[in-house]
């Protein structure tokens, strides 16, 4: 963790229904108001997903108020990208878009490749079991980064 904890990130996925929301979700559990948070997606075509809502319950995360957007819809909405010190992406597809919206801005772009559990398991339990090693990933990655949890 070399690296010096950041005022602001942004995590990014392709839908911002699953992974981008889960990271947002359990940042700003473990490390509370130390960075501003946010998520986008390369295109907003969903909503979140329920599997993620309900494996981030599962560590005291509330997904259920979630409104998936487009980092179109952040620019649309007047959200400067330029303002965040990272961008976290966690899909390729998220990592082009990212570096493509920041080639003027001096953003440190970071990928962290995290499966896209959607598309997983025939069961309920198989596909929970798919969306929790997602979302323990994510937080694996988290403390890996950003180093232990605030105290509260």
């Amino acid at each position: 963790m070399a690296d010096r904890f950041p005022s602001s990130v942004l995590f990014c996925c392709d839908h911002n229904s699953v992974r981008s929301p889960i990271a947002e979700g359990l940042m700003k559990k473990l490390y509370g108001q130390r960075a501003y948070v946010q998520s986008a997606g390369v295109r907003n075509d969903r909503e979140v997903d329920g599997f993620s809502v309900a494996v981030s319950l599962e560590e005291g995360v509330e997904l259920d108020r979630h409104r998936a957007r487009s980092f179109e819809e952040m620019v649309d909405w007047g959200d400067d990208l330029s303002g965040f010190d990272l961008i976290v992406a966690l899909s390729p597809a998220s990592q082009r878009q990212a570096l493509e919206l920041t080639r003027f801005a001096h953003i440190d772009v970071e990928y962290w490749p995290i499966m896209d559990p959607s598309g997983l398991g025939e069961t309920r339990e198989a596909k929970l079991a798919a969306y929790r090693q997602v979302r323990d990933q994510i937080k694996e990655r988290l403390l890996a980064r950003f180093g232990p949890p605030t105290e509260r």
